[in-house]
């Protein structure tokens, strides 16, 4: 069952603006959302999360919309945005109850758990906390209320490494029941690399891709070699070209196979699968 839906959704929000945005999630998955800043990836959330209102299209989670089931969307909805919504005079157990009444399957002792299992103490007070430690509270807080789909809006680049990988381990127990997803924007590729199953990628507005990461590894090809035979590539096929002090790469589409444009036995082009990384930083330079 599809756990999240948006079809063509469109949104003018300042200078920028979203254009025909669809996308699917599964239920028992995890979507990574990236583009460079500014290319509407927290315009999207937002609407994903019924802060912003699209122009355009539609949006449904675990087949509810928000103009009829608001509050039973909330209900199934976790979320960490990089905006501060907790109450910084009180302590992160006493913000946990305030804010955990307004949730049905709420468990004070759930957060509790994961507060210990994050390393910070029930009785301090919000507003002490460093910019990660608040982020690493939103998140136990999402957890505790046995929500369906978890919405994380960049927090990873404010977790340390080692806690980057706790992190990512949390998320992996959180879908393994099949029934639970995922959506994680981030600009920290590499990890999406190893956990995502599903990207969203967004570049000024537009989707570049949106499905399952093997089909967008496999549409695409990193070849190196010298720069008269990079060049001698169908320029069809070329995204973008860059020479550098010990040869030119380029990524190219993949979509008939890379015998289209590495004959057999041309040991002089080398293609290999790119990270998202390098998807993101060669078709950005286009």
């Amino acid at each position: 069952m599809m756990l999240v839906e948006m079809k063509n959704i469109s949104k003018q929000w300042g200078s920028l603006c979203l254009e025909d945005i669809s996308m699917e999630l599964p239920e028992g998955y995890i979507l990574g959302l990236i583009g460079p800043n500014g290319s509407g990836k927290t315009t999207l959330l937002h609407i994903l999360l019924g802060l912003y209102e699209q122009s355009r299209g539609a949006v449904t989670i675990d087949g509810m919309s928000y103009a009829e089931e608001e509050p039973a969307i909330r209900e199934e909805t976790g979320v960490v945005l990089l905006e501060d919504m907790f109450d910084g005079g009180l302590s992160l157990l006493d913000n946990g109850n305030n804010y955990g009444s307004f949730f049905k399957r709420y468990s004070s002792e759930t957060l509790q758990g994961y507060l210990e299992r994050f390393g910070l103490s029930p009785k301090r007070k919000f507003r002490a906390l460093s910019r990660g430690e608040k982020l690493k509270f939103q998140f136990a807080f999402a957890l505790s209320h046995d929500a369906k789909l978890l919405v994380l809006d960049e927090p990873t680049g404010n977790f340390d490494r080692e806690f980057r990988r706790e992190f990512f381990q949390v998320l992996k127990e959180f879908i393994s029941d099949g029934k639970r997803s995922v959506i994680l924007s981030t600009h920290l590729t590499e990890d999406l690399d190893r956990i995502a199953d599903y990207i969203l990628y967004l570049d000024h507005g537009k989707s570049v891709f949106s499905g399952d990461i093997e089909t967008l590894r496999e549409s695409y090809r990193l070849v190196t070699g010298e720069k008269w035979r990079i060049r001698a590539i169908d320029r069809e096929l070329v995204v973008y070209v860059e020479d550098g002090e010990f040869g030119t790469r380029a990524l190219v589409r993949n979509s008939c196979g890379i015998g289209r444009f590495i004959k057999p036995g041309d040991s002089e082009l080398t293609a290999s699968t790119p990270t998202l990384e390098e998807l993101m930083y060669f078709t950005t330079k286009r």
